[in-house]
């Protein structure tokens, strides 16, 4: 006898969940024609065939039954340790991927505070540099009632020194050096009494001093 789906749902009172179940499990023969799946059902036994072994059938039957359920609930569990194991996987992939943002930015953040850094460094050695080489000359300005026999004393000194910038001039030696030495006499000037200044110049007199510790280069 062959039975529908449906019907052998109807007949023996079984979900159409668990007639699928037992097909694929090979537990009933069944046959596919016109894309409809019938059930290949033995013919019923007579009430004395029946009464034979009532007991060792209800038995069988309930053992099936609970092995496919021990089998189904296996594999759910299954399942579920798997989905757990991917959702595991997929929290530790994105708070690794953040903690990356998280250093790609703070090396953002570094290398862009390391050039300020440098910038302003630079900037400030400039500022330090020109400075140095800017150096103003302080002009005497002499009263007018100093008197003229002084003036043509001092006059007269001055003229048998040499001034620090003429001599620089015959030097054989760079600028930025010429400059070092500049800076060198002006800052000696009125602590050394070699370093000697008229009418804002300063001038050497190599007849007296010996200047070769300020003229190092």
């Amino acid at each position: 006898m062959r039975l529908t789906i449906d019907e052998y749902s109807t007949k023996f009172k079984m979900s159409k969940e668990m007639i699928h179940s037992k097909i694929r499990a090979k537990k009933l023969n069944s046959v596919v024609e016109n894309n409809i799946t019938y059930i290949i059902v033995a013919q019923q036994q007579t009430p004395a065939q029946t009464l034979k072994n009532p007991p060792e059938q209800t038995k069988t039957t309930v053992a099936m039954v609970l092995s496919l359920y021990q089998r189904e609930n296996k594999q759910l569990k299954d399942k579920i340790v798997q989905l757990e194991t991917k959702i595991d996987k997929l929290i530790d992939d994105k708070e690794r991927m953040l903690r990356e943002e998280m250093n790609k930015i703070e090396q953002v953040y570094k290398t862009k505070d390391l050039q300020l850094k440098n910038f302003l460094e630079i900037v400030s050695a400039k500022l330090i540099t020109e400075k140095n080489q800017t150096i103003h000359e302080v002009e005497t300005v002499e009263t007018r009632d100093t008197k003229s026999t002084q003036k043509v004393h001092s006059d007269e000194e001055v003229s048998t020194k040499l001034s620090l910038k003429e001599y620089l001039k015959t030097l054989d030696i760079e600028a930025f050096k010429k400059k070092i030495i500049k800076r060198r006499f002006f800052s000696a000037y009125g602590s050394d009494a070699r370093v000697l200044k008229q009418n804002g110049r300063l001038y050497l007199d190599f007849s007296k001093y010996d200047y070769s510790d300020l003229l190092k280069h």
